[in-house]
């Protein structure tokens, strides 16, 4: 069984005095910093100049050259510890230029995916901690949980302990964005990055986005209106990975018709086969490999054009175009740009 760690675990007297150094100020960056600094931790967000997250920071109170840097190589110089909290595919190169040459001996670097280190994209000097804090939750709920007292349970993990305390820190760390309120689970760098991965490719992102085109096309292809197909094969999945996350499988199953769940019993080994979990596990092969991860930098380096194309290609689909227009009846949810 895993570790597990609380609130008792924590102790933020580790990280007082400590200069810290968010690097970014997206969902996570804008989550994270926040409630380190309501924590009573000594706080530094560096974003890129004019950039989405520079006047996010500003309009959450961030002080420009105060706690408050667009030049990454000043914001690190000095720092205690630099928490990389950028893209995967951008953090190489920061890394290289603007933090490698100005980090201090002994300082701690950490990460919320362990991407950069599992795939030695980043190779730290010996003489630094190396930890991971990854809440299970986008920053926008690790931020609203802090606020209401309650908190998103995280994930840590230690890859290199130069102090010989780098497991305590990472903990005070957890604590003061709230994560110690939820539970914290040891895990490792290798651990993280590949479920992850995995995760997104066979099921939230990958299996469940095709899942859900595949049926609208079938129901579409069969006559069906594309507004009740997309009812059928969109809207509703919301209700059910609710119950889900609420009490499990079975409390869902319990929750539907009778109907439904004699349906999934029956018809569902028919969608997900054995041919689907021998493709799940070629890539998890590929990941664990380090194929997918060349293959996504090498893509990076070439100007996206994969990426690029499928990314348009699904916001031509059909279902997005009805997808607009139904929710637009919907005035509880806010539009999204």
């Amino acid at each position: 069984m895993a570790k597990h760690y609380s609130e008792k675990d924590g102790d933020l007297k580790l990280l007082k005095g400590k200069k810290i150094v968010i690097l970014g100020y997206g969902s996570q960056g804008h989550g994270q910093a926040l409630n380190l600094k309501e924590s009573g931790i000594n706080v530094v967000v560096s974003v890129r100049a004019g950039g989405r997250g520079y006047h996010l920071a500003k309009k959450h109170g961030w002080e420009e050259g105060k706690n408050l840097f667009t030049d990454n190589a000043a914001a690190v110089k000095g720092a205690d510890w630099v928490h990389f909290l950028l893209p995967d595919e951008t953090q190489r190169e920061v890394w290289e230029n603007e933090v490698r040459p100005n980090l201090k001996k002994g300082a701690v670097l950490s990460f919320s995916h362990g991407f950069n280190i599992r795939f030695s994209q980043i190779v730290p000097p010996k003489e630094a901690d190396v930890v991971l804090i990854a809440p299970k939750g986008p920053g926008h709920l690790v931020r609203r949980t802090y606020e209401e007292g309650k908190g998103v349970p995280a994930l840590v993990a230690v890859e290199q302990d130069y102090s010989k305390k780098a497991l305590k820190l990472a903990l005070a760390f957890c604590k003061g964005i709230g994560a110690t309120r939820a539970g914290v689970i040891e895990t490792t760098f290798s651990e993280e990055t590949e479920t992850d991965n995995f995760g997104e490719q066979t099921v939230l992102c990958g299996g469940v986005v095709d899942l859900i085109k595949a049926g609208f096309e079938t129901l579409v292809e069969a006559g069906y209106q594309p507004e009740i197909a997309y009812f059928e094969c969109l809207h509703e999945l919301k209700l059910i990975t609710d119950l889900i996350q609420e009490g499990g499988i079975s409390w869902m199953n319990y929750s539907i018709s009778d109907t439904a769940e004699y349906g999934e019993y029956s018809r569902g080994p028919r969608i997900v086969t054995a041919e689907t979990k021998s493709a799940m596990k070629k890539i998890l092969e590929e990941i664990q490999s380090g194929e997918f991860a060349r293959e996504y930098l090498l893509e990076n380096r070439v100007g996206r054009p994969v990426f690029n194309s499928a990314r348009k290609k699904t916001q031509n689909h059909p279902i997005e175009k009805v997808g607009a227009e139904l929710r637009s009846m919907m005035p509880w949810l806010k539009k999204k740009e």
